[in-house]
């Protein structure tokens, strides 16, 4: 054999050699989630979550420079990453390494959680609605990150066990028309809102709006108790555990259904039916813009430049779950107000985790639980860079808030579902 054919029959040798051993030359597309290094937090998700459904391994890091990502270095997720602007670092395996020894050290509080699987995201609201109506819409949309829409006849019909995740829409499933009564009774879209309630509960056999509401609010929680994920906003959570312990009786006011109120209807509510929430008082009167003492914007008195809420801090290697939920560049956010602004601590039942809170008022204002084979989580307020939004007000621009930390808890819950649970240390 000459010297030429030995040095081919060498090269095809190393080559070969080479692409059995892929992890000596492998990259990491590292995107930071700090503060500082990260130029479009809001981005990074919906690359995340892209990567995911190209069937591309992404690590989630917790804790770690904000709870960044990696992921397998792929040309169609590096092009994503500078289209969208968001900042990311090519590494090699070697200096990836560096950083999973580091999460691994005992004394660092973080941890790294496989994302396997794109999660299949619906939204609960109305087609009257507009996409800015919506916090959570307008951080999916934000974030690119694809979604369908369902309402009542979709939840009615079955559609619900097709998804991952589903996001409650600020909905009133009390049948009280987010109790609008008062300042908008005669408002055109407050008719005609009325009025599809009315046909859509007539069509599915219900007398009331209210029989409507809890028929889906059920079948929601049977979601949740097969292993679904639920998270809700604004004045979806309080109205939703209403609507479950009022089952048996009659809470709406007769400008509402037509006749009074059951007389005995606080004795009445059954709280063991309730996601989250004890011990309420409900608020019945038409012409006051809250359901029940849950929310607690009328007793709070905080100032605007005042109002702050700030994240618990969990045991990464212990308790992945609220760890990741609490993925965040800040521990303190600044607050926002909603019809329902905040949880008041005294009616959340002791089994439920809170999250985060605005301590000197007594406030909850993110929880979680479990229910069944999954979990719910609720943030309390509407906007998280509008602090007071009206209706009529204009919409949030989120190209001028890339790096919301309270659009962030958003986001790490539409990743939650994609997680590989790992069972909790003890």
């Amino acid at each position: 054999m000459n010297f030429k054919m030995k040095y081919r029959f060498l090269a095809i040798y190393l080559f070969a050699c080479f692409a059995l051993l892929p992890s000596a030359f492998a990259a990491k597309i590292f995107i930071p989630m700090d503060a500082e290094g990260q130029a479009n937090h809001l981005k990074a998700y919906g690359i995340a979550y892209q990567a995911l459904l190209e069937n591309v391994p992404v690590d989630w890091l917790l804790n770690y420079k904000g709870g960044s990502f990696g992921i397998d270095q792929v040309a169609s997720i590096e092009r994503l990453c500078k289209l969208r602007g968001v900042t990311y670092e090519v590494m090699s395996d070697a200096q990836y390494g560096g950083i999973l020894t580091t999460i691994a050290n005992p004394d660092f509080n973080g941890d790294v959680i496989k994302l396997e699987k794109a999660p299949k995201v619906a939204v609960y609201t109305p087609n009257s609605k507009e996409p800015w109506d919506d916090a959570v819409t307008m951080a999916l949309t934000y974030a690119e990150i694809p979604y369908d829409t369902l309402f009542d006849d979709k939840v009615l019909a079955g559609k619900l066990p097709e998804y991952d995740w589903l996001h409650l829409h600020h909905e009133d499933f009390t049948g009280q028309y987010g109790k609008f009564y008062g300042a908008y009774h005669n408002a055109p879209w407050y008719l005609k809102d009325k009025e599809m309630a009315e046909a859509c509960a007539k069509s599915h056999g219900f007398n009331k709006v209210s029989q409507l509401k809890l028929a889906v609010a059920k079948r929601i929680r049977d979601f949740v108790a097969g292993g679904g994920y639920m998270f809700a906003m604004c004045s979806a959570p309080d109205s939703y555990d209403i609507a479950l312990a009022a089952e048996n009786t009659d809470i709406c006011d007769a400008v509402f259904d037509g006749d009074p109120i059951a007389p005995d209807y606080q004795q009445k509510l059954d709280f063991t039916k309730c996601f989250a929430f004890k011990d309420f008082n409900l608020i019945t009167n038409p012409y006051v813009y809250q359901k029940s003492d849950i929310d607690n914007t009328n007793y709070r008195k905080v100032p605007m430049s005042l109002d702050y809420f700030t994240l618990f801090t969990f045991s990464a290697k212990f308790d992945p779950v609220p760890t990741m939920l609490c993925q965040d560049h800040t521990t303190t956010i600044k607050g926002f107000m909603g019809q329902t602004t905040a949880f008041r601590k005294e009616v959340i039942k002791s089994s439920v985790l809170i999250m985060a809170e605005n301590k000197a008022a007594n406030e909850a204002r993110y929880i979680h639980g479990e229910y069944g084979k999954g979990t719910w989580t609720f943030y309390s307020g509407h906007d998280p860079e509008d602090y007071q939004h009206a209706i009529y007000d204009p919409v949030t621009d989120l190209s001028l808030h890339p790096n919301s930390p309270g659009y962030r808890l958003i986001l790490n819950n539409v990743l939650f579902p994609a997680a590989k649970k790992k069972p909790r240390k003890t």
